[in-house]
């Protein structure tokens, strides 16, 4: 007499089908899949001219989003995010390799400072001192001069745990690109288990400054198959800032209502893109505006919601900065290719840049972009993704 044979045949078929089931189970064979684990990897992106290396950090969460950042200049190099069928795809802008970030991007999702956006013919006073910054954007000062944030090596500091968090760190020293005071910076990216990226600016100065921090990233949410114009946007504001022709604001806040500036209900990006028989519309190119949030708080609120219909992806943007710059990607016009193999055409991406207003040192009736010793300037950004 055998073993087998006190052993019941429905009990063997239990066991054994266990026995297999766990085999499948840790060799990934059949169709049982182990969810991804979040974490924070790290891998050599490139080296500089001068022998310095810039590394790629890799945050992960279990539900299988991933964010690829460098810290070189602190860019999101990838982003994926699940349609509604499941499928991972990338969502924002990008360039194949480090070289191609070397030689310069239209700002694919890095570190903007010290002052994001313009600031009139790369001047400003501050306590009756006047500064004087590079013009290196039509006369006028644009996303922190000729070598901004978005051009440094920052130190990077990986941050285990159930969110990977990646800290980049950079002290920007006094007179760089014409600003004032020594400025220690920290920016935080946390991939929470919620797939949002969770952005948090620090700074702290030794003397009276101005800062506006922000991130660039372009964002596609059709999985790079189409151009935005199709995508609808929805943005907590009633009003938005009108500019000259060289994209400075003139001072006024204006009501989106009755404009084509009015995305106070979820709206097709291109039902009034190319109405050029509005000046601002002529002026921008399309949307290169600031919108000015209706909620007038400093705490976290829904700014804008992003939604492409094909995909399912819906992108929700929370933000403690009192508005947002829309930038439609007007200026794209397919010389850039991405490591999809795609070149990006003409409103390709737009971008939703949280921040205080564009040429605030020279405004007084605009929220202040002061800084000085002993304040701690502090500014959270989260974009979350679901389905619909």
């Amino acid at each position: 007499m055998t073993v087998l044979t006190l052993i019941p045949v429905k009990a063997f078929t239990l066991i054994l089908s266990l026995v297999l089931s766990t085999l499948l189970y840790q060799t990934g064979a059949g169709q049982t899949t182990t969810r991804p684990k979040a974490g924070i990897e790290k891998a050599i992106f490139g080296q500089f001219p001068d022998g310095r290396q810039a590394d790629l950090f890799t945050l992960r969460n279990a539900a299988g989003m991933e964010v690829q950042i460098t810290n070189y200049g602190g860019y999101i190099v990838s982003w994926t995010a699940p349609d509604r069928t499941g499928k991972q795809e990338s969502i924002t802008l990008n360039v194949p390799t480090f070289a191609d970030y070397l030689k310069g991007t239209p700002s694919f999702g890095p570190i903007i400072g010290r002052f994001g956006n313009r600031i009139a013919k790369g001047k400003f006073t501050l306590d009756g001192q006047e500064y004087t910054l590079a013009a290196n954007s039509g006369g006028n000062h644009i996303h922190g001069g000729r070598v901004g944030f978005d051009k440094k090596l920052w130190t990077a500091t990986p941050v285990q745990g159930a969110e990977p968090a990646l800290r980049l760190s950079y002290t920007s020293p006094d007179g760089e690109e014409g600003y004032p005071g020594t400025l220690a910076v920290n920016v935080t990216y946390t991939l929470q288990k919620d797939n949002a990226l969770r952005i948090d600016y620090k700074a702290t100065t030794d003397k009276p400054t101005v800062i506006n921090l922000t991130n660039h990233a372009y964002f596609n949410l059709s999985g790079m198959k189409r151009d935005v114009l199709g995508h609808v946007l929805s943005i907590n504001a009633d009003q938005y800032l009108p500019t000259d022709k060289s994209q400075i604001p003139t001072g006024e806040l204006q009501p989106v209502s009755g404009t084509p500036f009015d995305f106070t209900k979820p709206t097709v990006v291109g039902a009034r893109i190319n109405d050029t028989t509005h000046t601002q519309i002529r002026y921008g190119h399309g949307y290169d505006h600031c919108f000015v949030f209706t909620d007038k708080s400093n705490k976290l609120k829904l700014g804008a919601t992003v939604y492409d219909p094909e995909s399912g992806r819906f992108m929700e943007m929370y933000t403690t900065e009192p508005a947002v710059q829309l930038y439609t990607g007007n200026h794209l016009n397919g010389r850039v290719t991405g490591k999809e193999g795609i070149a990006y055409g003409r409103r390709f991406g737009l971008c939703l840049e949280t921040q205080h207003f564009p040429d605030s040192p020279n405004h007084p009736n605009f929220p202040s972009t002061a800084l000085r010793p002993g304040q701690t300037y502090n500014s959270t950004t989260v974009y979350k993704f679901s389905v619909k």
